[in-house]
């Protein structure tokens, strides 16, 4: 039986929408931490121009495919292995990067390591989109998320909410260029940044 996330199917219709505008002129996603897969066939679905690229950690990766081989349409890659903690990413070069509800339950290094495999990864011009849990200036934006990141922290000392300014600045640092922050529900968000045409890449 295919594993299912309940966030996954309540949370894909919001995402999708922003995606149908940031994606608009993508043609291929690299998706960094993919879980079950819903996401891959329900956004590959429902945006027929993109070829999407699934990955996940090695351990996760048999559910994953699992899901692709039944529910994928022709415009999903079959998944690959990848640890955003290596160096380099052993992947294509792709237009669009996307990752949903990663950063808060890896160690910041990884988090860094994240953000210089994805500058890796992107060409110029490039997307990434990040869907999650974020704070903004030290502040949770709601008490549900202050008890959610409580809740990672006790579960594992290295993971957390995220702060905005400290993603942005290692954005920035890789040349990426922040453009949108998207309200999206049950308090999380969806972050952008694009990779602007003839920057160079890492």
């Amino acid at each position: 039986m295919l594993t299912l996330s309940e966030a996954c199917e309540r949370n894909k219709g919001p995402i999708l929408e922003v995606l149908r505008t940031e994606f608009a002129a993508s043609r291929s996603v690299l998706e960094v931490g993919s879980g079950t897969g819903q996401h891959a066939v329900h956004f590959a679905a429902h945006l027929p121009h993109l070829a999407w690229q699934p990955s996940e950690v090695e351990e996760q990766l048999a559910p994953l495919a699992e899901r692709i081989r039944l529910e994928g349409t022709s415009n999903v890659r079959a998944p690959i292995t990848l640890d955003a903690r290596e160096h380099p990413w052993r992947v294509a070069p792709v237009d669009a990067v996307f990752s949903a509800n990663t950063l808060h339950i890896i160690a910041w290094s990884a988090v860094r390591a994240f953000v210089r495999g994805v500058a890796g990864a992107l060409t110029a011009p490039g997307v990434l989109c990040v869907y999650g849990p974020f704070r903004f200036q030290g502040q949770y934006t709601s008490d549900s998320n202050a008890q959610f990141d409580a809740y990672l922290k006790a579960r594992d000392p290295v993971s957390g909410i995220r702060d905005f300014e400290a993603l942005e600045a290692l954005a920035r640092a890789h040349g990426l260029v922040f453009a949108a922050d998207h309200a999206m529900p049950a308090n999380n968000r969806l972050l952008v940044w694009r990779r602007p045409p003839g920057a160079r890449l890492a």
